[in-house]
């Protein structure tokens, strides 16, 4: 086996021993490729300043890229908007979609280092599902990643954060959340 097949995310053993059994005794799945599992995260940042500075998506990329270990897709317009001052094909943001090992390392820095430093942070919202087990996140500001340099940050920019699951259900996708750290508040 080669070095990269034997590394495994401390997030995933932590799936296969605890989260996976928890999940089969509460849900009594009969087969275990029922067990719901993530299935990837997509990170997205919309940066509305670049219809001025057109080379502010691509530092935007540059931030993407050091936050998620992979290289990111710069988004552009779509339609000209003469309101926005937006003309078709304009960059204004990127994202990037994470999946197997990079995502679970991703999701264990968000969990336990990334949303511990969100200013005034009270929990995660557990309403935000979509109704097919996917949970979507915001956070206001990208500096609270440790990869970001908040001295060379030449601004501050908001990230969306979906996490997608294989549950059907929400409960079934917030259990899984729940059992993987997720810090969600109490009502």
């Amino acid at each position: 086996m080669s070095e990269a097949q034997a590394y495994v995310p401390r997030l995933r053993q932590r799936y296969d021993e605890v989260v996976r059994p928890a999940l089969i005794e509460k849900f009594g799945y009969s087969n275990p490729l029922q067990v719901p599992r993530l299935d990837k995260v997509v990170l997205n940042m919309g940066v509305g300043e670049s219809t001025a500075d057109s080379k502010k998506a691509s530092v935007a990329a540059e931030d993407l890229k050091l936050i998620a270990g992979q290289k990111p897709v710069v988004t552009r317009a779509r339609l000209a908007i003469a309101t926005f001052k937006l003309r078709e094909n304009m960059p204004i943001g990127a994202k990037v979609t994470l999946r197997k090992q990079r995502m679970y390392e991703f999701v264990d820095r968000l969990v336990t280092i990334a949303l511990p430093r969100v200013r005034d942070f009270r929990g995660l919202k557990p309403t935000s599902f979509d109704g097919r087990g996917n949970y979507a996140l915001g956070i206001k500001e990208h500096i609270v990643f440790p990869e970001i340099n908040y001295d060379k940050a030449e601004a501050v920019w908001g990230l969306d954060v979906i996490v997608c699951t294989t549950a059907r259900t929400d409960d079934e996708a917030r259990e899984l959340l729940r059992l993987l750290n997720f810090p969600f508040r109490v009502n």
